[in-house]
């Protein structure tokens, strides 16, 4: 089990899940998206969502502004999140067109509230989990899609709410977060996702 609980902390990484929305979204939009087009993008997002936070990590590690990759002390958070809200935004402003793609342009803007809102909790020294932010925002965006293009995802949506309790499951057995700050998490990066596709269908 506790093979499994580790395994769904890595597949369910922060860092990957802005990518894993975004291959959802091509994946289940009825809009037709040209495969050189999509590949693009995917590959542009993949640079700016993976590797430059990566870069950036090494970065900080070298001088001394992060310890670890779990970033265990609240105070370490704050910079790497202050990162992610700039990178967002990048994309935001060059990646994402909100013509075009406006469901994806929710998502990151969802997205950078979501680690807006986690800055201010490290700001806080309240220590929210981000595991929790990432996947609770895929599943929401999911369901938002659900509804925008009345369409029935519900394998997809139950292997995100199986996926959350796994990675919950491992956060705690690691002794990495307590229960409110999973719950926060939940909060955190799922509402605003749900908020915005409410409001973008009124």
């Amino acid at each position: 089990m506790r093979i499994v609980l580790r395994f769904f902390s890595y597949l369910m990484h922060p860092l990957l899940m802005p990518i894993l929305g975004v291959v959802i979204y091509f994946y289940v939009t009825p809009k037709f998206v040209p495969e050189s087009f999509m590949y693009a993008k995917l590959f542009a997002l993949s640079i700016l969502t993976i590797v430059v936070p990566v870069l950036f990590y090494f970065l900080l590690e070298s001088v001394n502004v992060v310890s670890d990759k779990e970033l265990a002390l609240v105070k370490e958070r704050r910079v790497p999140l202050l990162i992610q809200v700039a990178i967002t935004l990048l994309i935001l402003k060059l990646i994402i067109n909100g013509y075009e793609f406006p469901e994806l342009y929710l998502f990151f803007f969802g997205i950078l509230i979501a680690a807006a809102f986690a800055f201010l909790c490290a700001v806080l020294r309240f220590k929210v989990s981000l595991h929790m932010i990432g996947v609770s925002g895929v599943l929401l965006f999911v369901m938002g899609l659900s509804m925008l293009y009345q369409s029935n995802f519900l394998l997809l949506i139950g292997f995100l709410v199986i996926a959350i309790g796994f990675t919950a499951a491992s956060r705690l057995q690691s002794k990495a977060h307590t229960m409110p700050e999973l719950l926060a998490g939940l909060v955190v990066g799922g509402l605003p996702q749900i908020l915005l596709f409410v409001f973008y269908k009124m």
